[in-house]
């Protein structure tokens, strides 16, 4: 990255803070909905450290901000985070997960291969990864988050009521989008977490960070990485690169999208330097952006301000604001990740439109120019076509609650397509080799 293009990043948080702070300090709190829940219960387990991973990934909101100018967030990697509390794992061992699979994609990106990856897979597919992941967050916290909520349980800070409440406040902010939701939402659920767990008597303590090292042993070597590691991998390179490229593409098309090797590199970094002080291993995800950016987010500066809370909080409170996060109303994060979903959800529409970047373009795949010259419109038949190809991604990715699932459907659907096609032109060559034989 150029120095002209840190001065042009640089300047587009800047202006755009400035012309709309209280939007971009309302879109930087989009995500806690998928932060907050995974952090606690790793910190609750003694799994992460609470204080490392929110100065960790405060620093990484910060760099994030500063060299890509977009809201990328900062998120749990969610299939580490899932065995990981449903193993209680030591601490060494989400650790050895973390930098496994930090050095794997570390890989992928120096060789080229992330790249590669992504230039070949279609469009169809794409969509549907995101669109899988947007359907996945809304059943999430419906079925999970919200689910467990009574009228008046478990608390008067925190029951379906306030969800409801919540609920109503988001349909009407989808007409006055100006409005902080996010901000709010948050403001009201912290003072609510505060005043219950002052009534509990277990209020934050001024508490500074002590950092400390952590090692693996070689047992927790192997059950970090074949048990969590693995499976993250997928997930990581499709929703946490792939798509996240997509998406900034689709939803921020005046700002320089980044690259798919710079987004490889920062996911590597912040898990090959974090994890040995015990923090959450993390990523970027197609979630979070859409979060981010449906509560107002529109430049670096959200996440930057993000980063600068982060660093504070966690250096001066640390492990003792457990308690406190924990009370946190869970009515409302369910509905900040709903809102999440359903903008995910969204970005299938552009399938069939000229929001494609592949419509009416060679190649169909994710880097394709999008400054090409628009072809032909696409006939029914293709469209029905891409279509059942992104269906195909969501219903097996959801349904099996897996992203590689649903990738390898959407590339057997979209092959199964291609058949006839690649047929004719293989026919086609070998005439006109056997033609120049004669």
């Amino acid at each position: 990255m150029t120095a002209q293009s840190l001065r042009e990043i640089t300047a587009h948080n800047v202006q755009t803070f400035k012309r709309n702070y209280v939007n971009e300090i309302s879109g930087s709190l989009g995500d806690l909905g998928t932060f907050l829940p995974l952090a606690i219960a790793l910190a609750v387990n003694g799994t992460v450290s609470l204080a490392s991973t929110l100065i960790f990934s405060g620093v990484y909101n910060i760099l994030t901000g500063l060299f890509f100018g977009i809201p990328l967030p900062v998120q749990p990697m969610k299939a580490i985070a899932a065995v990981a509390i449903a193993r209680n794992f030591s601490n060494g061992s989400i650790a050895a997960a973390g930098i496994f699979v930090g050095a794997c994609i570390l890989i992928f990106s120096v060789t080229g291969l992330l790249r590669w990856f992504a230039n070949v897979i279609p469009i169809p597919v794409i969509k549907g990864i995101q669109v899988g992941a947007g359907l996945s967050l809304v059943i999430t916290a419906c079925s999970g988050t919200l689910a467990h909520l009574g009228w008046v349980t478990p608390s008067w800070a925190d029951n379906r009521i306030w969800a409801v409440a919540a609920f109503v406040a988001l349909t009407v902010t989808n007409i006055y989008r100006r409005v902080p939701y996010a901000l709010a939402v948050f403001a009201v659920g912290l003072l609510f977490a505060v005043i219950r767990t002052a009534l509990a008597g277990h209020l934050p303590a001024f508490e500074t960070w002590h950092p400390f090292v952590v090692l693996p042993t070689p047992h927790q070597w192997r059950i970090g990485a074949i048990d969590a590691g693995i499976g993250q991998i997928p997930l990581t390179t499709l929703n946490s690169i792939v798509a996240v490229v997509h998406l900034s593409h689709d939803l921020l098309p005046n700002v320089k999208t980044p690259s798919i090797t710079h987004i490889g590199l920062s996911v590597a970094g912040m898990n090959l330097l974090g994890c040995w002080f015990g923090a959450m291993p993390v990523c970027h995800g197609s979630g979070g952006l859409a979060a981010q950016y449906r509560f107002g987010a529109r430049s670096g500066a959200s996440v930057i301000f993000l980063g600068v809370l982060k660093l504070i909080i966690g250096f001066l409170f640390g492990e003792t604001l457990v308690d406190l996060l924990q009370r946190f109303p869970a009515a409302f994060l369910g509905i900040m990740v709903i809102a999440a979903g359903l903008e995910l959800l969204s970005v299938g529409e552009s399938l069939n439109t000229s929001g494609a970047r592949d419509v009416g373009q060679s190649g169909g795949g994710l880097l394709a120019s999008a400054e090409q010259h628009l072809g032909p419109v696409l006939t029914d038949e293709e469209r029905k076509r891409r279509w059942t190809v992104m269906m195909v991604t969501v219903g097996l990715l959801v349904g099996f609650k897996n992203d590689a699932i649903g990738f390898i459907a959407g590339m057997l659907c979209h092959c199964a397509y291609e058949l006839p096609t690649w047929w004719e032109n293989a026919r086609a060559r070998w005439s006109e080799g056997s033609l120049r034989l004669r």
